[in-house]
């Protein structure tokens, strides 16, 4: 309900945009986490437990990784299709995982389902990484051929390929990310579970001396399997980075920070950078370690507090050093293709700096002027709003929160008719005429966050624009902790 008039003209005039502008509750903040979680149980591949909350899945990819004799059933489909991707899987490990760290006290009810969605990523990158000596497993199945068809995941009969990075065919940027997942996840797991995340800890410490001892990426070892759809673009010295920077958090040993001391400068601390996502992980890593400086005074790692403050700076309008494109209703926007995968990330650092800032008193630094904590969370707020239906377009880009929402999301299980209530098999080709149909897809696919809105707030509710209208599991990771927080605020 507005707030009477009379009381707006008592309050000041940044109270008044504030109150004006609060369009959520924490209650809605807690129905948005929720289903953010539960997003992860449509992506799940393999068998289902009976737990299972999203009815229209079914058991899928039971047999995947059989062929070359190893065990690679289950983990998450990343997006719309119906591969294992490995390096935005274990990014999106890591981003659930360091949700958890820092605003699992906010998920109260919801603690339990995040980390359920996080071990089913971790018991897959498990097998991934120990299935062969100094390998690694990174993907399951032909993206080329996945992609020339429309079939939900319990028919897909297109090739399930396995690939792997070697000493022979290194890929320092998918290992150091998977080591970063499971040294993160181990930190989570930690008093609940010791023998899982002491586990997880020792899985990632070798993976991390595997991406260390035989560099290069990825992307050169496997060429078109994993190029253009993730490509690493950034090469592979940022992942090896932010792999230290978590090794260094979840053991404390000091050997880890010799190693970021030694190596920073080659991997680009020295650098600025205005972006993070599953391929560029420089600014996540600066706010990573920016923590030591502002707790315990680190003197190794003042530059990363520095540099953090640039990167902050770069998103408030109105610093110096501000250098961020918003849309006309206030959206971070950074890229045509799935945008939200950005803020989503973006609003994840703001909050996870503002609590580090808080803790310690700091402030951000921005030439001759200084940014507090709550401007950072007043930020944060505006994007996850945004993206909650405060916008010019009044839509949810979340499926399933709100009264509008996306109807046409790009994704093959929500779009074709359930093996529910269709058990009787929908092939390669048959499929196509739901990705074009007119109708919305049958399958509500709750919790997923879409590409989203042009930089002019339009938005197509097309199911073939997946550029706005794909999900993808890295665009709703950090989105849990942003939720979280806004969800333990009264």
């Amino acid at each position: 309900m507005a707030a009477p008039i009379t009381m707006l003209i008592l309050c000041t005039s940044f109270l008044s945009l504030s109150l004006l502008s609060t369009a959520f509750t924490s209650r809605d903040y807690a129905d948005a986490l929720e289903k953010s979680i539960l997003f992860f149980e449509g992506q799940r591949s393999g068998p289902l437990p009976s737990n299972q909350r999203l009815k229209w899945r079914g058991n899928s990819g039971l047999s995947d990784g059989a062929s070359y004799h190893v065990d690679l059933v289950g983990g998450y489909y990343d997006a719309g299709d119906n591969v294992k991707f490995g390096l935005p899987m274990a990014f999106t490990t890591t981003m659930l995982a360091w949700s958890v760290i820092e605003f699992g006290g906010s998920m109260h009810s919801q603690i339990g389902n995040a980390k359920t969605a996080l071990r089913w990523a971790t018991d897959y990158l498990l097998k991934a990484a120990t299935a062969t000596p100094d390998s690694l497993y990174v993907q399951v199945g032909d993206p080329n051929m996945d992609h020339k068809c429309w079939e939900r995941p319990e028919d897909m009969d297109t090739p399930r390929n396995v690939y792997k990075v070697s000493a022979q065919n290194p890929g320092s940027d998918v290992a150091a990310e998977t080591a970063a997942a499971l040294a993160a996840a181990s930190i989570v797991f930690k008093d609940a579970d010791p023998s899982y995340s002491a586990k997880l800890l020792q899985t990632a410490k070798n993976v991390f001396d595997f991406a260390d001892k035989y560099r290069g990426s990825y992307s050169d070892s496997l060429n078109s399997v994993v190029c253009p759809f993730y490509c690493s673009y950034s090469g592979y010295q940022d992942e090896l980075l932010w792999g230290a920077s978590w090794m260094h958090r979840a053991t404390q040993d000091s050997s880890y920070l010799s190693y970021i001391q030694s190596n920073g400068h080659t991997m680009g601390s020295d650098n600025d950078d205005f972006s993070f996502s599953w391929d560029d992980k420089r600014a996540g890593t600066k706010v990573l370690l920016s923590k030591d400086f502002l707790e315990k005074s680190t003197s190794e790692f003042q530059l990363y507090k520095s540099h953090s403050d640039n990167y902050i700076c770069s998103l408030i309008p109105g610093s110096s050093g501000f250098q961020a494109q918003y849309t006309p209703g206030g959206l971070l926007y950074k890229a045509s293709e799935s945008n939200l995968q950005y803020v989503t990330t973006t609003t994840f650092l703001l909050l996870t700096y503002a609590k580090y800032l808080s803790t310690n008193g700091g402030v951000v630094t921005c030439g001759t002027s200084t940014v507090t904590a709550e401007s950072l969370i007043a930020q944060a707020k505006k994007q996850v709003d945004y993206i909650l239906g405060d916008n010019p377009a009044k839509m949810s880009y979340m499926v399933g929160f709100g009264e509008r929402y996306p109807q046409h999301v790009h994704h093959r299980g929500s779009s074709v008719p359930s093996i529910k209530a269709h058990p009787d098999r929908i092939n390669c080709n048959n499929g196509f005429q739901y990705l074009y149909a007119n109708s919305p897809n049958p399958n509500v696919l709750a919790g997923a966050v879409i590409g989203g809105p042009d930089s002019k707030d339009n938005f197509a509710d097309d199911r073939n624009n997946y550029q706005q209208s794909e999900p993808a599991t890295y665009i709703n990771a950090p989105f849990v902790g942003a939720l979280a927080f806004f969800s333990g605020k009264a």
